[in-house]
């Protein structure tokens, strides 16, 4: 029994469960999370209380207990249930491992049953008490970006014996190979705006497009597009792709082979902006980073990520990222169960 924990901030998360489980070789796996269960899900998907109030100006008492963890507000009915939820299923189950993407309040309540964690590391700074505590826990780290693109994440040691990097993966990586964009009579631009934060927003979008005559612009996500379930067409349309800077984003890009425009957006720990400095100092890939870029910067930078090779981003995402993942979280399930 796999248990799979998946953080409801944004869509990345979910999606690299769903990405993943089909390696995990017909393993039963159990998702937890406050999100519904995303669409295809073949497995049981227990649903969590909420943690948190509506109201985000208001903070409950003591909730980082200290600075030990991110969010244990004290007494709060909803931080109770999810903890019982999980331990519940942990003691009905026994579970040989549960991957944690992301918490560190679960991966130490898993790690006090005694159920060994597998912990998906985040980019950014993460050297903060808690961060360091669920790395402490864990009996693997998985990183899911390249060993040799540095400076993606602060906090953890890349001589650590039970860290893994994996690659970039995505929900896009059994597609066929990406096909090479016919000129059309007007270039693309595919914009990713996610859900995680805020982005670009509409009225720069819209100056955007009005300096940058000889480009059509598509606008998925955020508040100015449309969500689209499967965006893989606009993306195999786009001549250039402009992102922000989040995991599941790059990687969709890089299945797709586009060159792009980065744009990190505000995230807690420096999220983006780490992953963004470290994709512009690698050299090898195919991006453009721009930091709040100005209204007439855009047609330079669609210009000068054009001219990029999109097949650069498999030194980012080769495709195979999924399956050493599984590897990971197989290898540490069947060392609990030979340990029975």
């Amino acid at each position: 029994m796999i248990g799979y924990y998946v953080h409801h901030h944004g869509h990345g998360h979910v999606m690299r469960a769903t990405t993943l489980l089909p390696h995990l070789g017909g393993h039963e796996v159990t998702g937890f999370s406050t999100l519904p269960a995303p669409r295809g899900w073949p497995q049981l998907w227990i649903g969590l209380d909420p943690d948190a109030d509506d109201d985000p100006f208001e903070l409950p008492p003591d909730p980082t207990a200290g600075g030990v963890f991110h969010w244990v507000p004290r007494g709060h009915d909803g931080l109770r249930s999810r903890m019982a939820t999980i331990s519940r299923w942990i003691d009905l189950t026994d579970p040989d491992v549960v991957v944690v993407d992301t918490s560190v309040e679960v991966a130490a309540l898993c790690r006090l049953h005694g159920v060994p964690v597998v912990q998906m590391l985040q980019p950014g700074v993460r050297t903060d008490r808690p961060h360091q505590l669920a790395l402490d826990l864990a009996d693997r780290i998985v990183a899911p970006w390249p060993a040799d693109v540095a400076g993606v994440v602060e906090g953890v040691a890349p001589d650590d014996p039970r860290l893994v990097h994996v690659g970039a993966f995505s929900r896009f990586d059994d597609r066929p190979e990406p096909h090479a964009v016919a000129p059309p009579a007007t270039r693309q631009v595919t914009v990713l705006s996610g859900t995680g934060g805020p982005g670009i927003d509409d009225a720069s979008l819209e100056r955007a497009r009005r300096n940058t005559p000889g480009w059509t612009w598509t606008v998925l996500g955020g508040h100015a597009g449309s969500w689209l379930d499967d965006p893989w067409p606009a993306l195999l349309r786009a001549d250039v792709v402009v992102t922000h800077a989040g995991q599941n984003a790059l990687a969709e890009v890089a299945a797709a082979r586009r060159p792009a425009v980065v744009v990190p957006q505000e995230r807690p720990h420096d999220e983006q902006r780490t992953t963004a400095a470290a994709l512009r100092a690698d050299g090898r890939l195919p991006v453009v980073v721009a930091e709040a870029p100005a209204d007439d910067d855009w047609a330079a930078l669609l210009e000068q990520a054009v001219r990029r090779d999109g097949r650069d981003w498999e030194v980012w995402n080769d495709g195979k990222g999924a399956a050493r993942a599984a590897e990971v979280v197989l290898e540490v399930a069947h060392a609990r169960t030979d340990s029975r």
